[in-house]
Parts: C-alpha cells; structure tokens; sequence
C-alpha cells in the first residue's frame, strides 16, 4: 500500500509540472483553443442532428417487429451525440496540433474527457437495468476518471504488482478485480440471454416435454460457456478443471448414484412426452395427482386437494404409471345402481342411457353411454352405467356425483323403485307376553 501511494503523489507531481507546461506554452493555449471549437463545433451538429435522427428512429408506437425494437434500441443513444462528436472532432484537431507543433498532449487529454462524459451520461441517462447501472456508476466511470486524469495505466501497474496469497494459492489484486468485474457482467449476461431465449422457444410450437428439455439445455448452455469463458479471462488452465471434472464423474458414479439415475430419467421423461405437465398420473406407489413441474430431479404431482407430492424421476422409467390425461384425456367411468325386483327390468337400460346423455360432459365419443344389467342382488336387480367424459373424476370435476344425480331423478320419473336392504325375521316359540 506503501507503494502505492508513493505512486499516487509520483503522479500528482507530474500532473503539476505538466500543467504549468501547458499554461506557459503557446502550443498549449492553441490545443485549448482547439478543444473549445471542437466543443463549441460538436454542440451545432449534435443539435441539427438529433432531432432528425429521433424522427427517423421513432417507430409506431403500437409496432413490435424486430425492426421497431431495434430502432427503439438505437434511440436510447441519442445523448451521446455530443461527447462522440466531441471526441471526433478533438481527434482531427488532435492530428492537426502534432503536425504543426509536435505536441498533442493538451487536446489529447480533452479527448480523454470527452470519453469520460460519454461514460456518465450512458450510465446517468440510458443504462436502465439496475445491476449494469450500479456497475457503471461504481466501475465504468471511476475507471474512466482515472483515464482522464492519465493515471490508469500505473494504478493498474501497482495492482497488478500486489500479490495475494491464501495458502499454496497467489494472484494479483488485477486478477481478483478483473475477475469479479468480468464475472459479474458474464452471469448477468447470461441470465439476460437465458430470458431471450426462453422467450423464444416458449413461443415456438412444440410439446411442452421437448420444450422444457430444450429451455434446460439452452440455460446449461449458457451458464456453461460464461464459465469457462471467466475462467479463461482470469487465467485459469482448463487441464485443472478436466481434473476437477473426472473427481466430480468419480463422485456421481459413486455416492451420487441415485441423483445421476433422476437426472437422466428427468431427460428420457422429457424426450418421450410419456408424462408432461398438465397430465393426471398415478404410480404403483399410490402417489396420485396432476403434474404441475418437471425439474432434473424429481416431478411435482399437485393433489386435488392442494397437496404437492415430490416424486423422483426415477419412479417414472421402473415402475408402472398410469397416465390418464394421454390419448386425448378421454376416460371412462361408471355408475353403479340398482331396482326393485318389480321392475321391468328391460325398460332400465333405455330410460338410464337416455338421461345420462343429456349430460353437457359425457361424450358420445368413442362411445355413447351404455347401461348394462350386472347381477341379482339380494335386495334388488344391480345395473351400471358406463360413460366417457374428458377429464378426471375429481376435483371440481364431480362427474359421477351428477350421473347418479340424473339416474335418481329418471328412475323417480318413471316410478321405478330403487331398492334398499329388506330382512326377515322369524320368530320361533310364542311372542313374550
């Protein structure tokens, strides 16, 4: 730290014998000039160009084609106008100083001023995203200060002498600072790139299995390449991570067995669209409920009563899963029923068909409903309906509830008696007095 302020008061008394150079040379005050006209000169182009360029660049306010976005996008950058036509014009100036006087220092240093303006109007007035504006504001433009002000170079000279140790490992104070800088805007890249392209394959027509296979890959993809691109920018050999990798395979083929087995079930699940989200399933286990999210490692079943149950991929390839939301989401249900043994048994199948198909749900395919006669029971003759409907039995689908409803109300119309249990009893001896 020593050093570096010997460094920091080396470089003031520099900036000190520079600038009485400057205000005593006719060179000097002819680079002033030069810089005050190019100033003067930038702030006449900047305000005859910019209102041209913002009614060129405006779209329709209602329009989101690609074009109009990108318009949209340049226009941001109008209030740079002026510092870049500043820069410009300084740099021609610039060219025009050394070849008359051999020196360009002064206009050279108003060039580097110009740059720093630019910096703080992107960060004050266009970079909207807070995680980039904090990073301009505490990166971007105290970097381009010290570029300005001509002591960059030697601020990063000293950062990069500073040597830091933690135990057998050492790096600069550079390495650490270029790779929390370069780290930070890599991941913040990434997730803006993973949103882009999550929108855009979420808008593309596909099964909903292959499109989540497809946003997990595209994300892997991403966060995998701004990593080892971070770790090429802080000059990290690559051999070491290959080494890092095989210790990591060791560890999944060993005591991360089951963890590897739901991940690679998660992706043969997406790939075959056997069970996607939305379906109903039922597993041997029991386990019960509509698929509301598929991770890597296990899948989400929501309950109809609002339970979630965590269940590993794994279930899904070895044992058996009944999905009945596939093929359409057409399942079949009956209803069970019986009627008095005075009946006239042949009039039921018409009369139960009939007012079960008045239902707005029951489908008439693959079959209309079908009443049949099932058994003699001991208190009356015992028939079923059965019927197709899209959906599941359960939750705020309560479809059974309202077949037996309408078979109530058509047996009752007809008087047709439903029976209930009937006993005898017989008394042997003389009734008690």
């Amino acid at each position: 730290m020593d050093g570096i302020a010997q460094q920091a008061l080396d470089a003031f008394d520099r900036a000190v014998v520079l600038a009485q150079g400057w205000l005593l040379s006719p060179a000097a005050w002819s680079q002033f000039a030069l810089l005050v006209g190019a100033y003067l000169l930038a702030v006449i182009a900047a305000r005859m160009l910019r209102p041209r360029l913002a009614r060129v660049l405006t779209p329709d306010p209602d329009s989101e084609t690609m074009l109009a976005r990108a318009r949209r996008f340049v226009l941001m950058f109008l209030p740079l106008l002026l510092p870049l036509f500043a820069y410009a014009f300084t740099a021609l100036g610039e060219q025009v100083t050394r070849s008359l006087f051999g020196s360009g220092a002064v206009i050279a240093f108003g060039k580097r001023v110009f740059l720093f303006l630019a910096a703080r109007i992107l960060v004050q007035q266009i970079v909207t995203d807070p995680f980039l504006k904090f990073l301009g504001r505490f990166v971007l433009v105290p970097v381009a200060a010290l570029y300005a002000l001509g002591i960059l170079d030697d601020i990063t000279a000293a950062l990069s002498e500073s040597v830091i140790e933690l135990g057998n490992i050492s790096f600069s104070a550079m390495a650490l600072l270029r790779g929390v800088i370069a780290g930070s805007l890599l991941f913040w890249f990434g997730m803006w790139t993973n949103g882009q392209s999550s929108s855009y394959i979420s808008r593309q027509p596909m099964r909903p299995a292959i499109r989540q296979l497809s946003l997990k890959a595209a994300e892997i993809a991403i966060y995998g390449i701004a990593f080892l691109l971070l770790m090429n920018i802080m000059g990290i050999s690559l051999t070491s991570l290959a080494v890092i990798g095989g210790a990591i395979g060791v560890g999944i083929g060993f005591g991360l067995q089951q963890i590897a087995s739901n991940f690679i079930s998660g992706v043969i699940l997406l790939l075959e669209g056997q069970a996607t989200v939305g379906d109903y399933v039922e597993l041997d286990g029991g386990e019960a409920g509509r698929i509301v999210k598929m991770t890597a490692r296990a899948t989400i079943l929501q309950t109809f009563d609002g339970r979630w149950i965590v269940v590993p991929n794994e279930h899904f390839i070895t044992t058996r899963v009944v999905n009945y939301s596939d093929a359409g989401s057409a399942n079949r249900y009956e209803a069970l029923f019986s009627v008095s043994y005075d009946t006239d048994i042949n009039l039921v199948p018409d009369i139960v068909a009939a007012a079960v198909a008045a239902h707005p749900d029951i489908l008439d395919d693959p079959e209309p409903p079908d009443c049949e006669l099932r058994g003699f029971g001991e208190s009356g003759v015992d028939f079923a309906v059965e019927y197709w409907v899209n959906g599941i039995d359960d939750g705020k689908n309560k479809y059974n509830s309202e077949v037996l409803f309408l078979i109530w109300n058509a047996l009752k119309a007809h008087d047709i008696e439903i029976p209930y249990p009937h006993r005898v009893v017989e008394i042997k001896g003389s009734l008690p007095a």
